[in-house]
């Protein structure tokens, strides 16, 4: 079943109206652009290896623990609430190129944001940045059952940038909302982007 298409800046509650809603899957996917034609018409096929992250962030903005960044090297967080799929080194196929496990009511009370940003591996040596990718989103799905309940297609052109903040899941009280963000960055690596948060 298909979830509620978020645009840019848009926010929804997620468990408000999902009782009981506890773990949920985030699933980030993309595609290589069209390749380029080069010299003789040869098409040079971009091989862009994307790593999908999550920053968990305290009520101030900050990422009080570096045990706190979810990612390919650190794939769950101490208490395992946030638990990383794995690196997808190409993007090929149909369906999420990596995803994020999330039990909401297992998150650690001093974690007030999951922040879900994807960076380009070792973007600067390759020259690449995402101008090559297309067709990006994120998606949030009820691990129960697999429904879909909000998806977000990042259709701005991020030509330039070498990472993305997609999106955010946040305490509001009681509840946990989505927030679509799409914002382009700056970080060669996860560890850059995850600097701004200290």
């Amino acid at each position: 079943m298909a979830g509620i298409n978020l645009v840019k800046g848009q926010k929804i509650d997620l468990t408000k109206g999902n009782a009981g809603l506890t773990n949920v899957v985030v699933g980030l996917g993309w595609d290589p652009a069209e390749p380029a034609r080069g010299f003789f018409g040869v098409k040079k096929q971009a091989n862009v290896d994307c790593d999908a992250s999550a920053i968990l962030l305290s009520e101030g903005g900050k990422l009080v623990s570096k045990t706190n960044l979810v990612c390919f090297h650190n794939k769950q967080n101490p208490n395992n609430s946030v638990v990383h799929s794995g690196d997808n080194l190409t993007g090929d196929g149909d369906g999420d190129d990596e995803q994020i496990k999330v039990n909401l009511k297992a998150i650690p009370s001093d974690v007030h944001r999951v922040l879900v940003v994807v960076n380009i591996y070792d973007a600067v040596n390759r020259k690449q940045d995402f101008g090559m990718i297309k067709s990006a989103y994120i998606r949030i799905v009820n691990a129960t059952g697999s429904n879909e309940l909000v998806r977000f297609n990042l259709t701005d052109n991020y030509t330039g940038f070498t990472a993305l903040i997609c999106g955010e899941l946040y305490r509001h009280g009681e509840e946990w909302k989505f927030a679509a963000i799409g914002e382009g960055a700056h970080a060669a690596h996860i560890n850059q982007l995850a600097e701004r948060y200290i």
